[in-house]
């Protein structure tokens, strides 16, 4: 009763005007940019207010499971507000991001039309730059189109975008190799269509053959590969509770080269570097030698079926389920030893609570642990700079007084869903 009682009063100043995520008058007058900042900073200001004991109410003051328990649903509402301002922003961010990607495009055509035109100073026009500038005006143009079907989704970025909104490093490489291996056969062709010479056209048609770029097919054969199974890996991960995925509010270009926590991830890195370096060097070759299928060497080709079994295999082994290892009573300076009674607070040691990406305020509020049959949330515990409860290895949560005396089970359900062992403690009165 004493932290509804303070909650109501808190709710009459503090959050009695706000608005929906992404409107555009009174709080956030700039749209879902400047309304999702604004209630980034007021959670933060609340947050460390709360961490050095400002703002708690004298009703709940007196009582520290009271005062913990009025701060961390304080907390909550504000992190609930973030969250869905945050998605608000991440939609209209998707929403035009299309434009981008189409300017994007076409500036990378205008360079490669002053590239060649540099390049043809004292060497003239030939028609295989005329091919290759045709041949990136109708690629350009396929994934303008391709933008614009999917702008409420990101435009040409849709197909590489994962299920959990983030860039999927798999389906981008093998995205990119795909790109390069249509813009060379569009070479060909419009060098073909051009030729006017039987010989010359028996060359062209000759290049297409399998020994003369036998180790580009082989490469984005494995990427393409790689990409459809790295879907199926992680999903069944995910279905099977061994790989623990959170959503983001929208992607990144950082996500190419980190894990869903934001850390840099070798797997990834490796395996973006390397096939970057490994199209470039094909882009030189199909520029050195436009009538055929760049002839990437087999040493290049093997390295980059290196890099993607790497990937595949970090894919395999990252993750893992959460475990609780053991539980017991919490006690403070000065408290006497003893059983865990009713009423207690309960220290859940293990590993794996936290979620890759879980790290914000709004998916820690959403953990549960299981102590017989009741349900308890995890208290928000906040500290200068983040939050002192819950963390990755320990959490600590209060045993209701629902809970039956006798031996019991603790189970945790972090945020995203996925369910821990159980483990068995004695309650007394």
């Amino acid at each position: 009763m004493a932290v509804q009682e303070a909650r109501g009063g808190a709710e009459t100043g503090a959050h009695g005007g706000a608005h929906a995520g992404g409107c555009t008058c009174g709080d956030c007058p700039h749209g879902a940019r400047e309304g999702h900042r604004r209630a980034v900073a007021e959670f933060l200001l609340l947050r460390d207010g709360f961490a050095a004991g400002q703002g708690v109410p004298a009703a709940v003051a007196h009582s520290a499971q009271a005062s913990r328990q009025w701060v961390s649903e304080e907390l909550t509402q504000s992190a609930e507000l973030v969250a869905e301002r945050g998605r608000a922003e991440g939609e209209a961010w998707l929403a035009r991001l299309w434009r981008y990607t189409a300017a994007a495009v076409w500036a990378l055509v205008l360079v490669l039309l002053l590239v060649q035109s540099l390049t043809a100073i004292g060497a003239g026009w030939t028609s295989a730059r005329t091919a290759g500038l045709l041949a990136a005006l109708l690629v350009a143009a396929a994934l303008t189109a391709a933008s614009w079907f999917h702008r409420a989704r990101g435009g040409v970025l849709a197909p590489v975008i994962g299920e959990d909104h983030r860039l999927s490093t798999s389906r981008t490489v093998a995205a990119a190799w795909v790109l390069f291996v249509a813009y060379a056969v569009l070479v060909l062709a419009g060098r073909l269509a051009a030729a006017s010479d039987h010989a010359e056209r028996d060359a062209l048609v000759s290049g297409l053959e399998l020994a003369r770029g036998a180790g580009v097919v082989t490469v984005l054969a494995v990427v393409c590969g790689i990409a459809v199974l790295v879907r199926r890996v992680v999903g069944l991960r995910v279905l099977g509770q061994r790989l623990q995925k959170v959503r983001a509010d929208r992607p990144r270009a950082a996500d190419l080269l980190t894990d869903d926590a934001g850390r840099g991830s070798f797997a990834d890195i490796q395996y973006v570097a390397i096939s970057a370096v490994a199209l470039l060097f094909s882009a030189v070759r199909l520029a050195r030698r436009p009538d055929q299928l760049p002839d990437l060497p087999w040493g290049l080709a093997v390295v980059v079926l290196v890099s993607a079994a790497t990937y595949l295999a970090g894919k395999y082994a990252e993750g893992g389920r959460p475990v609780i290892l053991s539980v017991v009573r919490a006690r403070e300076a000065g408290d006497l030893d003893g059983p865990i009674r009713t009423g207690d607070d309960i220290e859940i040691r293990g590993a794996g609570f936290v979620p890759p990406g879980a790290q914000g305020a709004d998916r820690l509020s959403r953990m549960v642990v299981r102590i017989g049959a009741v349900n308890v949330h995890v208290p928000l515990v906040p500290v200068t700079g983040g939050f002192s409860n819950p963390t990755d290895a320990v959490l600590t949560v209060p045993v209701p007084a629902d809970v039956e005396p006798g031996r019991v089970e603790v189970q945790v359900v972090t945020a995203a869903g996925v369910e821990t062992n159980r483990y068995a403690i004695d309650v007394t009165d």
